[in-house]
Order: C-alpha cells, then sequence, then structure tokens
C-alpha cells in the first residue's frame, strides 16, 4: 500500500511537471532557457515563445513612455517654478536639481526590491501604477481650481505643497522603474546560447535609441503643447502616454521571462564583512582549492555564476578560509563561511566605486542643460521664420545627436574598432567613458564661450538692465553645446549604463544600473551644492549686482564664470578619472575549479573538510 500511495505521487508529480506548459507538445529540452528563468506564472520559460526583442520591445516602452513623461516636465520645470511659483532663477535651479537628484536616487530603493525581494517584473508593475498616480496629480496641480497656482497671485502652501507632493511621488514611481527596466530587458537573453547572446551586446545600445525616440516626442511635440496650449496639456498628455504604456506592458506578461529575487544583497556584503574581520589574523592560501566554495547543486541560485579568485583586497578572501570551528560546525554559518563567489560580489562592488566616483561631474555638468542652458535660450532670439521654438524643446537637438550617432557606433564604429583592437566591443567600456569625459569637457567650455558672446552682445545693445527683452544673438548658438553633449551621452551613459550593468555581480543586476542612475543623482545635488556655494560668496563680494555670478537677470549674471568653474573641475576629473580606468580589473567569469572539481552530492560540510586536508596535506 505505501509503495502504491508513493506510486501515485510520482505520477502526480509528474503530471503537474507536464501541465507547466500550456499545451501537451512535447517540449524540446534545447528549447528550454538554460539560465533557470520562467514566466511571470513560475513555470519554466521557453527560447521559442519568451524573450528575446519581442519581450524586449515592450520593457522598452515602459522606460520610453517614463522618460516622455520626465522630460515633459523636466525641460520646463524651472521656468514653471518661477513663472508660477514665484521662485527666484537660483532657487528655481536648485529646486529642478534636488529634485532630479531624488529621481534618480530612488532607484536604489527599487533595485533593492527588485534583487532581493519582489522580483523585477512585480516591482516594475507596482511602481508604474504609482507614477501615473503621481502623473494624474500632477496634471492635477495645473488644472483644478484651487489646487492650481494661478500666474499673477501669491502662492498658498497648499498649491506649491500639493505639486511638490506630486513631484516626488513621481519620483519615487521612477525609482522602482529605472533600475529593473533594463535588468528585466536583459533577463530576456539567454547568455549561455550564441545567439541570444550575440543579440544582447548591442540591445544597450538600441535601448538608448528607443528611449532617445520618446525624448524627442517629448521635447518636441508635449514641449510644444504644453507652452502653446498650456501646462494642463502638456502635462496631461505625458499621463495619458504612461497610461497607455502601463497596458502595453501588462499585455505581453506571457512573453517574459523572470529571474527569482536572490536575497538582500547588503545581507551578502555585510556576510563577507563580517566573516573576514572574525577571521582577521587568519593566513589566505595560495591554492584557491582551499578556499571555500560552493558545489553547482548546493547553490540555492543556479543561474548566478561562479566567481574566480582575483588576487586584489585579499583581507576579504579570509572570509572563504576554512577554520577548525567551521569544520566542527554541522552546518555553514553564512557570518562565519562565506564562498569565494560571494567575496568576488563584494570585490566587485568595492572596484568599481571609484569608477562610480569619478562620473559625478559629468552628471553635475548635465544637470546644466534643465537649468542654466533653458535659461540663456530663453534670452535669445529663437524664431525659425514665423515660428518661435520653446527654450524647453532645444534639448531636442540633444536627442535628435543621439539618435543619428548611435546607430552609426554601433553599425560602423564599433566592427572597424573591433578589426583594429580585437575588442568585441570595439573599445572597452572604460575607453568609452573616458571619451565621453573629453566630450563633456570641451561641451562646457563651448558653453562658457557663448554666454561670454551673449553678454557682450547684450552690452552692445544697452540690455543690461532690460532682462526682459530678447538679446539679438540667433538661438542657434547654442546648438554645438546641445550637439555636443547628446554626442557624450553616446560615448558615457551608455557606457556607465553597459560597465555597471555588465561588471555587477549576477545577483545585483539591478543594483548595477542603480549605480549608474545614482551618479546622475549625486551629480544634480553636486550642481544645487555648487550653485548655492557661487550665490553664497559671490553676492557678498563686492556687494554690487555685477559680483553676482548667478541672479534673475541673466544680463547681469556671469553664468559663463560658472561654467568655466565646471571646466576646471571635469579637467581634475577626467586626470582622477584616467588612473582609475588604468587600475581597474574586469570581471573574470568562465570555467574555474574553485568547488567545482567537489561531486554535487557531496555536503558543504564535507566540502570543507576536503580544503582542510588538503591545506594539512600542503603543509
Amino acid at each position: 500500500m505505501p509503495d502504491r500511495s508513493i506510486g501515485m505521487a510520482a505520477a502526480a508529480a509528474a503530471a503537474v511537471e507536464e501541465k507547466k506548459f500550456s499545451s501537451d507538445e512535447f517540449v524540446e529540452p534545447d528549447d528550454l532557457v538554460s539560465n533557470n528563468a520562467t514566466d511571470v506564472w513560475n513555470r519554466p520559460s521557453r527560447k521559442s515563445t519568451s524573450g528575446n526583442w519581442k519581450a524586449c520591445w515592450l520593457i522598452f516602452g515602459c522606460e520610453v513612455c517614463e522618460r516622455v513623461a520626465y522630460y515633459a516636465i523636466s525641460s520646463n520645470l524651472a521656468n514653471y517654478l518661477f513663472q508660477q511659483l514665484h521662485e527666484n532663477r537660483a532657487d528655481a535651479a536648485t529646486n529642478v536639481n534636488n529634485w532630479s537628484g531624488t529621481l534618480f536616487l530612488t532607484p536604489l530603493l527599487g533595485a533593492f526590491l527588485g534583487d532581493a525581494f519582489l522580483g523585477r517584473y512585480l516591482t516594475l508593475s507596482i511602481f508604474l501604477c504609482i507614477y501615473l498616480m503621481a502623473l494624474v496629480l500632477v496634471t492635477m496641480s495645473v488644472s483644478v481650481p484651487g489646487i492650481k497656482a494661478e500666474q499673477n497671485q501669491p502662492v498658498s502652501s497648499i498649491q506649491s505643497g500639493f505639486f511638490y507632493f506630486a513631484l516626488y511621488l513621481m519620483a519615487l514611481g521612477a525609482g522602482g522603474i529605472k533600475p529593473n527596466v533594463t535588468s528585466f530587458a536583459g533577463d530576456q537573453f539567454d547568455e549561455e546560447d550564441p545567439q541570444e547572446s550575440k543579440r544582447k551586446m548591442s540591445f544597450l545600445n538600441w535601448w538608448f535609441v528607443s528611449i532617445s525616440s520618446g525624448n524627442l516626442f517629448s521635447v518636441s511635440v508635449l514641449v510644444y503643447i504644453q507652452v502653446t496650449y498650456g501646462w494642463t496639456w502638456g502635462w496631461g498628455g505625458a499621463a495619458a502616454v504612461v497610461a497607455l504604456a502601463t497596458l502595453l506592458f501588462f499585455s505581453g506578461r506571457s512573453n517574459y521571462r523572470t529571474q527569482k529575487p536572490a536575497g538582500s544583497p547588503f545581507t551578502r556584503v555585510a556576510q563577507v564583512l563580517v566573516a573576514a574581520t572574525r577571521k582577521w589574523n587568519a593566513s589566505v592560501p595560495d591554492d584557491d582549492e582551499k578556499l571555500y566554495e560552493l558545489s553547482d547543486k548546493e547553490a540555492q541560485f543556479p543561474h548566478i555564476r561562479k566567481l574566480p579568485r582575483s588576487k586584489e583586497f585579499t583581507f576579504l578572501d579570509k572570509a572563504a578560509v576554512v577554520s577548525e570551528k567551521d569544520l566542527q560546525s554541522k552546518e555553514v554559518k553564512p557570518w562565519s563561511l562565506c564562498p569565494v563567489t560571494q567575496v568576488e560580489e563584494v570585490k566587485l562592488l568595492v572596484r568599481v566605486m571609484p569608477i562610480w566616483f569619478t562620473n559625478l561631474i559629468f552628471s553635475s555638468v548635465f544637470a546644466q542643460v534643465g537649468t542654466f542652458f533653458l535659461n540663456q535660450g530663453d534670452t535669445m532670439e529663437r524664431h525659425l521664420g514665423r515660428f518661435q521654438i520653446p527654450a524647453a524643446s532645444f534639448p531636442l537637438f540633444i536627442t535628435l545627436t543621439i539618435c543619428i550617432i548611435l546607430p552609426l557606433y554601433d553599425r560602423y564604429f564599433v566592427p572597424l574598432a573591433r578589426r583594429i583592437t580585437g575588442n568585441e566591443r570595439g573599445i572597452t567600456m572604460l575607453q568609452r567613458i573616458g571619451i565621453g569625459q573629453v566630450i563633456s569637457t570641451v561641451s562646457i567650455a563651448i558653453a562658457a564661450l557663448v554666454e561670454m558672446k551673449r553678454l557682450r552682445v547684450a552690452r552692445q545693445h544697452g540690455l543690461l538692465d532690460r532682462p526682459q527683452l530678447t538679446v539679438p544673438m540667433s538661438a542657434f548658438w547654442l546648438l554645438p553645446q546641445y550637439a555636443l553633449t547628446g554626442v557624450c551621452e553616446v560615448f558615457i551613459s551608455v557606457g556607465q549604463n553597459e560597465f555597471f550593468y555588465d561588471q555587477a555581480p549576477d545577483s545585483m543586476r539591478s543594483i548595477g544600473a542603480a549605480l549608474y542612475l545614482s551618479t546622475i543623482s549625486i551629480g544634480s545635488f553636486i550642481s544645487s551644492l555648487l550653485v548655492e556655494m557661487v550665490v553664497k560668496f559671490t553676492s557678498t563680494k563686492g556687494g554690487g549686482v555685477d559680483s553676482n555670478w548667478i541672479n534673475d537677470n541673466l544680463n547681469r549674471a556671469h553664468i559663463d564664470y560658472f561654467y568655466w568653474l565646471l571646466t576646471l573641475l571635469s579637467i581634475i576629473n577626467l586626470g582622477i578619472y584616467v588612473l582609475c580606468a588604468r587600475w581597474y580589473t574586469y570581471k573574470n567569469v568562465g570555467d574555474i575549479g574553485i568547488g567545482s572539481s567537489i561531486d554535487p552530492d557531496i555536503t558543504s560540510t564535507t566540502t570543507m573538510a576536503l580544503a582542510r586536508e588538503s591545506s594539512l596535506e600542503s603543509q
């Protein structure tokens, strides 16, 4: 009778396995995704019916529409704060930078939830809904009487409070979308499949092209609607676009491949630090085979690839040293003994931090696009025939540059450079970022020269004390700084995104995306800090209006001095970056012997014992 029960249970289990797919057709083993991916209903994913570009485009749509909404609001936000909420230029610039900084900092929370607990699909689903709700509230704040701020009337605390609440709720929603979109799109490709792996190498380039197309629509169509027909139509249009993207995202759920969350990455990092500190006096063996590593069968998350031991930060290797106390324990204690792969994950994070730090100044330079670049354009002649281009639409030229240069980069530059360097990417990721930093430095220097010319024209026409009049100088003088900003985006932004995603541990891919986004966040905060410091020190020196680098009258201000300050900081930062890039060692993933030579059926305790025996033999 027991044998019969066991047989029935086995048959039932087999039936459940068969029903994991929606039809009765036979599933070839080669059709299963090799990285243990599942669909949103936790069934094994099939190569023929899931993932790849057909899933990526729907996921890209989320980010495209998120960017449409972000740029529709951020492109003209400084003007809204100045005109509708009656803030001065410096305060408006600071508030725009603080909001933008927060919006790009919240992805650390979204990445943590996506990697550790909810998974990327569920995190995206929840935060898309939050983002949509925030945009509805933003639209209400510029359209509903009583909540809406009127241009020629005092602004109440309720009006400004409601508007800023909606803005920062939007920042929270973006925090769950931004880091998980790239990682979730990357999950749609099987890195063990040669064809899918090759497609994945170019997906970040095309991802950037797609979001740039969204930017193009935003800063042209929506900003024009905003300026011509009012804030309600412009920002309401952004809310409608995000609502459509949300519906499309959920409609494609049967195509997606998902990965199980791998637990808190911060816990994994803390475990290595604590274990290494506990064994501070332990000696690290030269033979990597004597260090602790999980076998393939023991691994809790098979999609996390093993990492070979590197020779840097050897203090952390002490966390993988098997001690007598570890051998005596009946089970592995993660706060006392960590696998080599887990130790290497922490080393990866330590190695990328100098690269992260030396990309902050670029983000500070880029922050000027939505503040002082916009202010410059507002004062200049913007007519093209009878049509007047809104100053907030000039970022369109950044997007056009990206849409032109990026396909050329992927189609022509990469194959040519590949033949010269032998590198699959043409040039290394760090070389790509470095070229972007050089172009960024040139772009802000050119912005300073153009501003010097604008001030000279204003002085020649007697407009120093008449800021309400247009300076007779074409706003198309700003094109070089906008176009160069677009070129450096092709190199540095795509390069950063690719670098932090590629170099992040498999268990922390969303954290890698969040690291890239956090450079934008911290860069925006640095820009705010620099503005406040400049206002503080230049407004007290001499006491005259001409001494102020930043004030409401741009014809009396000296934004050119501020740009030269950013140029100097960029040059210093570039020198430090080159040193860090030369020091950096790329992540190595390949066939490794640590733990892999041990029979998968051997328990962790036996694994430690073998490591200990090997250590005794060498003595």
